[in-house]
């Protein structure tokens, strides 16, 4: 099979073997078209014939990330939280990456055990169950008792995967340098930026200690909840492969004939869910960002456990101000404030058409005035903006895409319990707070003390500056930097004339050379193939110049 070919960095080369693998396994799916849309153009000459073309093209994705194996599989799952990205289609299949990775075999689990800490595992453990309870695309979880007869779960990274998952982000950060260079679209969702964030959140993932640590956060944060379980982090075995925890079974948040059969009061359990999230969020600024059903499970007396915090969700103090302000400006109707609120979350380019980002927001507002808040539906609001953004080509940061994506799943799993569950009432309260706390002076004198702080300081320090800078100009050493935009795509396209221009001079002297040559020199040898020789040259003259004109008219 003959490679496929990419005009890419030097560093690419480096990983040929598996870019091959990858860009063949997304040919096979019929999945090609994706990296033509990205401006990343491959040789399919010796690669085989698409199979299961009939399937809709986010089942194929989804078949061929689960064939690329555990990086493309977490970023298939990370992928399905990105609803301003992907279609409801793409995000429908990505989404059932979770529940489809084997697990590895347990000989080679119990080897990275002993490995990691030395000892062997009946020193580390009294009872070590082989068969998984669990297998995800980074570990697999096993039960297990440690010596003193504590029951735990055992939570350990695959071997080897470390190593396989860094070299898919240097393939994956190249691809997207090369693509934003190539493709409009690429550079408009900066995907650039967008790798880096999965890297970093599946390097996050790698490390069980941060994991065990955002486990004892919350425990800290919400150690007055006395409805909210987390369960306690064993620490004297737990490393960066292995995390140890407490186990702590219950009924599965989401099977509802086993609630009702065990007693449980599903509105009010909707409604604990609810309190608890939305005081991770709006009060803490720290939340957890995989709310899959399979992560929470309810104890016979009501209270909620709630399991896996590799991923989490931070907001910032400015973050929630801005939200808080876009969520004012929306009740008081003032679109400017808005978008004015969109772009210092990152959400507005500079570029944008106002005028027309402006008229969407007030039909999109429009559909939601005169209802109560019980009527609201955060999931329906949520489908709106993101259809928006596509629009738009606005992609979310990566904090607030967590966001949505967790309060859309929490309303789902809040309905299913209770059909007539609303939360917006429930986030009322929230929001009465921050607001009355945003206004009390124990926020605002802090606030006022910091500015006058800064400001003084600035004012005994302009003098100098000003003096600096005078002293510059005076002396000719004063030096502007100026960056525009477009100056790079500017510069590549005068590169490209001049080469053109070059060659066609060079095409017009060898035809004039070639002519001058033949009234000059001519032995009997070059007379009985003149014509021949002549026709070549003209024939080579001919094929350049007609190929120089197609790149031109290409490049128009």
């Amino acid at each position: 099979m003959i490679a496929p070919r990419f005009t890419h960095p030097r560093r690419l080369l480096a990983h040929r073997r598996r870019l091959t693998e990858i860009v063949t396994v997304l040919s096979r799916h019929g999945l090609g078209f994706l990296l033509d849309q990205l401006g990343l153009p491959l040789q399919q000459r010796g690669l085989r014939r698409p199979t299961g073309t009939h399937l809709p093209a986010p089942v194929r994705l989804r078949m061929a990330l689960e064939e690329l194996g555990p990086t493309f599989i977490k970023l298939g799952q990370i992928l399905s939280t990105r609803d301003d990205l992907l279609p409801p289609s793409y995000i429908e299949q990505l989404a059932l990456l979770r529940d489809r990775v084997p697990p590895v075999p347990a000989k080679a689990i119990v080897a990275e055990i002993e490995r990691s800490f030395g000892r062997p595992l009946e020193r580390l453990y009294a009872t070590f169950d082989p068969e998984p309870l669990a297998s995800a695309s980074i570990g697999q979880v096993h039960a297990a008792t440690l010596p003193t007869g504590t029951s735990v779960i055992v939570k350990v990274r695959k071997p080897g995967i470390a190593e396989t998952i860094e070299e898919d982000l240097a393939i994956l950060r190249d691809i997207a340098e090369l693509a934003s260079r190539r493709s409009t679209l690429a550079a408009s969702y900066d995907l650039v930026g967008l790798v880096d964030e999965f890297a970093w959140t599946i390097r996050s993932e790698l490390d069980y200690r941060r994991e065990g640590r955002n486990a004892d956060r919350f425990r800290q944060l919400l150690q007055h909840r006395s409805d909210i379980v987390i369960p306690r982090v064993f620490w004297h075995r737990t490393t960066e492969t292995v995390l140890t925890m407490r186990r702590v079974d219950g009924i599965p948040i989401d099977r509802i004939e086993e609630l009702d059969r065990a007693g449980i009061d599903r509105a009010a359990l909707a409604v604990r869910a609810a309190h608890f999230v939305l005081e991770c969020v709006l009060v803490h600024g720290f939340f957890h960002a995989d709310p899959h059903p399979g992560n929470f499970a309810v104890l016979p007396d009501g209270r909620i456990v709630v399991y896996d915090f590799g991923m989490v969700g931070r907001l910032d103090p400015a973050q929630r101000r801005e939200l808080l302000d876009a969520l004012v400006a929306v009740v008081r109707g003032d679109l400017d404030a808005l978008i004015d609120s969109m772009s210092r979350l990152g959400l507005v380019r500079h570029e944008a058409d106002r005028p027309a980002l402006r008229r969407e927001l007030q039909h999109l507002v429009d559909r939601y005035y005169g209802l109560s808040l019980g009527e609201y539906r955060f999931g329906e609001i949520a489908d709106d903006l993101y259809r928006l953004m596509r629009r738009w080509r606005i992609a979310l940061p990566p904090e607030l895409s967590l966001l949505v994506k967790t309060l859309s799943m929490h309303e789902g799993v809040g309905q299913r319990l209770d059909p007539s569950f609303r939360p917006f009432p429930i986030a009322e309260t929230y929001v009465r707070r921050l607001l009355l706390e945003r206004y009390s002076p124990t926020t605002w004198l802090p606030l006022l003390t910091r500015w006058v702080e800064d400001s003084t300081r600035q004012a005994v320090d302009l003098p100098r500056r000003v003096d600096r800078l005078l002293r510059r100009l005076e002396q000719a050493e004063l030096e502007v930097t100026m960056h525009l935009a477009e100056l790079p795509e500017v510069t590549h396209r005068l590169s490209s004339m001049i080469n053109r221009l070059v060659i066609a001079i060079l095409l017009a002297a060898a035809a004039i050379s070639f002519s001058l040559l033949l009234n000059v020199w001519h032995p009997d040898w070059l007379v009985r193939w003149a014509g021949p020789i002549l026709a070549l040259g003209l024939g080579s003259i001919v094929l350049a110049s007609l190929l120089l004109a197609w790149q031109l008219w290409r490049g128009r």
